[in-house]
């Protein structure tokens, strides 16, 4: 559905060609291993061979004269990297970073131990305030948030669904305060309306976080790169997906590669994975999962 909207005539067999194939690859049905891991084959022509330069041009082509458009509200709306794990993000991040011009701005977090009955007394002195400064949470932003004018970020929190201030709304940085972010709305229905972020109190929730701690930070991230989980239900115009690591989750290479509209939008890099050819890698489909789905 998403790559039928706005297809031209002359792209339509290599649009259905396109679509068949990320079914397949939906289904686990791209290899011989019908259930599980298996090692598929990308598509030629929109893999990127790994080389020293590779780094830079999955930077070009998603930010193509990044610099000419950072007042263009339409440049980074639609355009992302796509990666695996938080320390990949952070790297992208990181690297865009030195390329937009500006001083920085530090916003350091205060996180402190909840005082309720999950949290046994012992764990109080255990856990001081540098331990917990150190957990990096993808639902939480880092303890030290690194802005600077013009970035792009991401919101981790519903704020005011009212005014589509929502978890995942994509928005940039206009002024940076002491207390308070000025950013610009980029995406859904409020495209060009200014929101003001200001620190507020967060709890992660997952079970897997060793002790239950609550961070008073903005609820923003930086994202010129987002996590895969973090771009399902999103329609992007330009994807890099990169991979110095290999898919571990169901489907989750799937949703990487089906969030463009045109297979002319998507590029991905493949570093050299051990025993594996320069343009495969692992998908991960367990097919018994559909058949407890009923429709």
């Amino acid at each position: 559905m998403r790559l039928s909207v706005g297809t031209i005539a002359s792209d339509q067999d290599e649009t259905e060609q396109f679509g068949e194939w990320l079914l397949k690859v939906c289904d686990g049905l791209t290899c011989d291993n019908m259930d599980g891991e298996s090692e598929i084959c990308r598509q030629g022509d929109i893999v990127t061979p790994s080389s020293d330069q590779a780094f830079d041009e999955l930077v070009h082509f998603s930010y193509p004269n990044i610099l000419d458009n950072m007042s263009s509200k339409d440049f980074f709306k639609a355009r992302t990297i796509l990666a695996l794990m938080l320390d990949i993000i952070e790297e992208v991040n990181n690297h865009l970073m030195t390329i937009i011009p500006g001083g920085k701005k530090l916003y350091l977090s205060s996180d402190s131990i909840c005082m309720d009955k999950r949290n046994m007394e012992s764990q109080l002195d255990l856990y001081d305030p540098k331990l917990l400064n150190s957990i990096n949470y993808s639902t939480l932003p880092p303890h030290k948030l690194i802005l600077k004018v013009g970035d792009p970020v991401m919101l981790l929190r519903n704020i005011d669904q009212s005014s589509g201030l929502c978890n995942g709304t994509r928005l940039q940085i206009r002024k940076l305060g002491n207390h308070v972010i000025e950013c610009e709305v980029l995406t859904d229905n409020n495209v060009g309306h200014i929101a003001l972020t200001s620190r507020i109190n967060m709890v992660p929730t997952n079970e897997t976080v060793p002790v239950r701690f609550q961070q008073r930070q903005s609820s923003i991230i930086v994202s010129f790169a987002m996590t895969i989980n973090k771009s399902q239900r999103q329609t992007l115009f330009h994807v890099r997906l990169y991979l110095p690591k290999l898919v571990f989750t169901h489907s989750q290479l799937y949703v990487a590669l089906s969030r463009v509209k045109s297979k002319r939008s998507l590029k991905v890099l493949l570093m050299n994975h051990v025993g594996m050819s320069a343009n495969s890698t692992i998908n991960i489909v367990y097919r018994k999962v559909f058949k407890k789905i009923e429709f």
